[in-house]
């Protein structure tokens, strides 16, 4: 009679990835502990009822295809932000179990600062950090826990601390913390080990499910194909080698001296409630299936208003209860190097902030136009300021396209009224006066007066600034 396999709880009935092929079977290698730790962390959900509750935080690296596995709720979090995003689900969905989990260059390299801040700030989440001395993934190259004269395809003399830095510890470095509340190292090599690391994980979930706090657990796990080891061989290194560098044990347990679902001050504040009481009544969108979304690009120089301008036209939509997304990007400099923002305007609710089909671009210097110009539709509107130099030649580039190019000296508008930081006031008039984005008028003009009136100054100047562009739109652009 054959011998029947149980298969472990918590996962699903078959792996799609693999399809069928094999449709039981992961990706990871003969003998890597990525699979062990999946089978604790998925029979612990399962033995503790909440596997409805559980969000899984996938990473970048081996650990990356989880929810292909582990029958709970999953979200990406590539390239060091699991813990970024463990902390916006803990915060933003109540009473559920957050699990991220990450690899050692996933946490230890470009993702250390989101981890460690997440640790000190004590975020609900069970933190699983696999650290088996090598980049698995990407070939085999030294990571923050290769050990000292360990080789590897980049460090292939050995690692040497005079050149490349000591093992990070990242467990005793999390241990200099005040607000974590569990931090154990395990291994995931022998039986016994085994065993322990299925404790610690189950210690890291309950206090998940408690509402304690935070909890890491740092997991040592072989790697035969980058270690260029046999899987027993590599179960030997790892509990003859890395245990050295790593010793194994609890760091830290205070879960038994803190009371369950320990409050935030944040916790019964809805999101709605919380940007009312930072920026006031906010006006609900309305569905409007005749309004058509208009995607807008504003870029120039930063210090030239560029976001500003964005933000005040995204302030308009929303009085006039419009969808509305403003998404700003800018180069090193906020000041003196490139920035620009998109927004979206729309009658029903907005897929992305991204803009890459401009119907609206204001240009306020050449790099804008030059990076910017050729991505506006047919029928969209390309405003610049006649400092840009344009042959007439380059103009028929644009107007043979379809597009509507617009000149406007707006940099000279500005300097006649005494205020050349004001240019970007003077698009702001543009876009009303053109009646290029579907917002009403009145309400552009008042958000722009609502936005200065803290600096009546400053306001006087920009109405200024603002009619005079508003009149020379009317006797000049037809």
């Amino acid at each position: 009679m054959a011998e029947t396999i149980k298969k472990s709880k918590g996962f699903y009935k078959s792996f799609d990835r693999k399809g069928g092929v094999n449709p039981q079977a992961t990706h990871y290698c003969a003998g890597c502990g990525h699979g062990i730790l999946n089978k604790l962390i998925a029979e612990a959900i399962v033995e503790l009822g909440i596997e409805d509750k559980t969000v899984f935080v996938n990473p970048v690296g081996c650990g990356v295809f989880c929810y292909y596995y582990i029958d709970c709720g999953h979200v990406a979090g590539p390239h060091g932000r699991s813990p970024a995003v463990a902390t916006g689900v803990t915060r933003s969905i109540k009473d559920k179990v957050v699990i991220a989990y990450q690899g050692d260059g996933d946490l230890g390299a470009i993702g250390f600062n989101n981890a460690f801040q997440a640790a000190n700030r004590g975020e609900k989440f069970a933190h699983f950090f696999v650290n088996n001395a090598i980049y698995g993934m990407t070939g085999g190259q030294m990571a923050p826990t290769t050990l000292i004269g360990q080789k590897t395809t980049t460090s292939p003399y050995g690692r040497d601390p005079l050149n490349d830095g000591y093992p990070i510890h990242v467990s005793e470095i999390f241990n200099q913390l005040h607000a974590p509340v569990y931090i154990e190292r395990v291994a995931v090599t022998d039986t016994a080990n085994i065993m322990k690391a299925k404790k610690a994980v189950r210690k890291a979930l309950e206090i998940q499910k408690e509402g304690k706090g935070y909890a890491f657990v740092e997991v040592l796990s072989p790697c035969p194909t980058n270690f260029r080891l046999s899987p027993l061989d590599a179960v030997k290194w790892v509990n003859e080698e890395m245990t050295k560098e790593f010793p194994l044990g609890c760091l830290r347990d205070r879960s038994a001296d803190l009371p369950e679902n320990q409050p935030r001050v944040w916790e019964n504040v809805s999101l709605a409630d919380y940007f009312a009481s930072a920026k006031g009544e906010i006006d609900t969108a309305v569905v409007d299936e005749n309004f058509n979304e208009c995607r807008m690009k504003f870029s120039g120089f930063g210090g030239q208003g560029v976001l500003s301008l964005g933000h005040l036209i995204a302030d308009a939509a929303q009085i006039d209860r419009r969808y509305v997304s403003w998404f700003p990007s800018y180069g090193p400099e906020q000041r003196g190097g490139s920035a620009s923002c998109s927004v979206v305007l729309s009658g029903k609710p907005i897929g992305s902030p991204t803009v890459e089909h401009i119907d609206v671009l204001v240009a306020m210097n050449q790099p804008a136009f030059e990076r910017f110009g050729f991505d506006v539709e047919p029928g969209g509107y390309l405003l610049y300021d006649t400092v840009i130099h344009l042959t007439e030649e380059g103009k028929r580039a644009y107007t043979d396209k379809g597009i509507k190019l617009i000149g406007i000296p707006a940099t000279e508008i500005a300097q006649s009224c005494n205020e050349v930081r004001a240019a970007n006031t003077v698009f702001l008039a543009a876009l009303a006066e053109l009646k290029c984005t579907g917002l009403d008028a009145g309400t552009i003009r008042k958000v722009m007066e609502a936005n200065f009136a803290p600096k009546p100054k400053v306001l006087t100047i920009n109405q200024k600034v603002y009619d005079v562009s508003a009149e020379w739109i009317r006797n000049n652009i037809k």
